[in-house]
């Protein structure tokens, strides 16, 4: 049985996309070098309670990773990160991405996202991105990169004006910043790949990997609104 994804908060009406912002606390950001490592990756991460994974399209090995996690991780919530062509959005969507993640957004991007059926997360660093997301009806967003974009300053500022967003911070942040950015109203969830450590995946420690992963899921309780 594959793990469900609940409502969005997104207005737009009973048949509203889905939010990934709400499965867990923190969206483990994957870059795999070898697709045989994604399987017995994601059961690591499920197993340690992060059942959303991104996987990256930073690598040759990227479509087929979505591909097999999508097949044999069932508890797994698998989508594809670094989106920045339509292209790429009917490619991992075939390959059974369940939501997309893009670092930034075009008019022709944020088209093929939307048409993909799936729930995505443009990436925004300015008031005015966000300002323009929420004119086209896009509620939920990737804040990034979140440390060098101002952090939890600008995200805090960004609450009293324009509370109907909320964001899913990444770039820089890691177990000891976290709590911080989930502690504020507009923050879901945010991204990192701490717990999936370079070395570890090349030693294939997936014992280390599950163990990160579940204090990563244990900062539910540390303020923020994942719900």
């Amino acid at each position: 049985m594959t793990s469900p994804l609940p409502r969005s908060a997104d207005p737009s009406g009973p048949d509203a996309a889905p939010s990934v912002l709400d499965l867990a606390p923190v969206l483990p950001v994957v870059v795999l070098a070898d697709a045989a490592d994604a399987v017995p990756l994601a059961r690591a991460l499920v197993a340690g309670g992060l059942p959303a994974i991104e996987v990256t399209l930073r690598t040759p090995a990227a479509l087929d990773a979505i591909r097999a996690i999508a097949r044999e991780v069932p508890g797994a919530v698998v989508g594809a990160g670094t989106v920045v062509t339509p292209e790429q959005v009917d490619a991992v969507t075939a390959a059974g991405a369940r939501f997309l993640v893009s670092p930034g957004w075009t008019e022709s991007l944020l088209t093929a996202m939307r048409a993909s059926g799936v729930p995505y997360l443009p990436g925004v660093s300015t008031a005015s991105e966000v300002v323009a997301l929420l004119e086209r009806g896009v509620r939920e967003m990737k804040f990034f990169p979140a440390q060098a974009a101002g952090g939890t300053a600008y995200l805090r500022s960004l609450a009293g004006p324009l509370p109907q967003a909320r964001f899913c911070p990444t770039g820089g942040i890691g177990p000891a910043t976290a709590p911080e950015y989930l502690s504020l109203p507009n923050v879901g969830c945010v991204g990192g790949s701490w717990m999936v450590p370079a070395e570890a995946v090349a030693a294939r420690d997936w014992d280390r990997i599950e163990e990160l992963a579940r204090a990563a899921a244990g900062l539910r309780g540390a303020g923020g609104t994942c719900r």
